[in-house]
């Protein structure tokens, strides 16, 4: 059986480049993509060729991203699995963030991952079959304070998430949503902060700060993200959604249907120091 061809953006770091590794070490193919990697026009396959591939690619651009496809259509024929992953965070209260900041949180977490999957879409139904992982976020599920705009990108890969599964099910496509939860990767570092110290938020915003840097510093192994979407990728009836993280982060997750609003939002506040 021919190797599944993988397309993975945001391969660069963090949770997408130990996922790349790992998927080329279990064979198969996979193209990562990053805004600083190789043009595609300067990429030649051959014998030779080591994976996991990196290829530069703006999830910004329609014209990037139709390179990229064309680029591996024309050198693999096709594309089996795509792995949304790109994304960047930002924390600060809701108040203080710009809308100019906001819409690039946006352009990337939302906007990027609809771009991409909108153009391997006709591939993967021109092949009868195909699989889309976009990776979305605990924090999808759960509004968490002071993290509320990147809460709120989660939240829209859920929904359109959700909805897409169902439209191409008839095409033999799956759609699947990973959400993890804090992991100790180099996202912690490279999120955005928005908050002055003399902001009316400062003190508030340091305390809730301090407790989820601290998770994330001592959270899962990235390699167990790996381990999870290939799991996926064996499975002939994937899920809607898996989520991986903590017991805890899971626990309140999916306690929060079942109890009320009021409760989630207490254990939340509490936890995070924001009472």
């Amino acid at each position: 059986m021919d190797k599944k061809v993988i397309l993975l953006t945001g391969a660069s770091s963090g949770l997408g480049k130990s996922t790349a590794d790992y998927l080329t070490k279990k064979g198969y193919i996979v193209l990562g993509t990053s805004r600083t990697a190789a043009h595609p026009d300067e990429i030649r396959i051959d014998a030779n060729t080591s994976f996991p591939l990196m290829i530069k690619m703006d999830v910004t651009s329609e014209q990037s991203i139709s390179q990229v496809i064309s680029f591996i259509q024309k050198k693999f024929g096709r594309i089996d699995i795509l792995i949304n992953n790109a994304g960047w965070g930002i924390s600060g209260p809701i108040e203080k963030t710009s809308i100019d900041v906001t819409k690039s949180l946006f352009e990337i977490n939302v906007f990027g991952m609809l771009r991409v999957t909108q153009q391997v879409l006709p591939l993967m139904r021109t092949q009868n079959q195909g699989l889309i992982i976009n990776i979305s976020s605990i924090g999808g599920v759960i509004g968490l304070p002071f993290q509320g705009l990147y809460s709120a990108s989660k939240f829209a890969v859920e929904g359109i998430s959700e909805s897409l599964r169902m439209e191409v099910s008839q095409f033999g496509i799956k759609v699947v949503l990973v959400e993890p939860g804090d992991f100790k990767t180099s996202f912690t570092n490279n999120r955005k902060k928005i908050c002055s110290s003399s902001s009316t938020y400062a003190q508030l915003l340091k305390r809730t700060t301090t407790v989820f840097e601290h998770d994330e510093q001592n959270g899962c192994d990235p390699i167990l993200l790996a381990f999870k979407i290939e799991k996926i990728i064996r499975s002939s009836h994937p899920k809607v959604r898996y989520r991986i993280g903590s017991f805890s982060q899971k626990l309140v997750a999916r306690i929060k249907g079942f109890i009320s609003d009021k409760i989630v939002q207490w254990i939340l506040m509490k936890y995070y120091k924001v009472k």
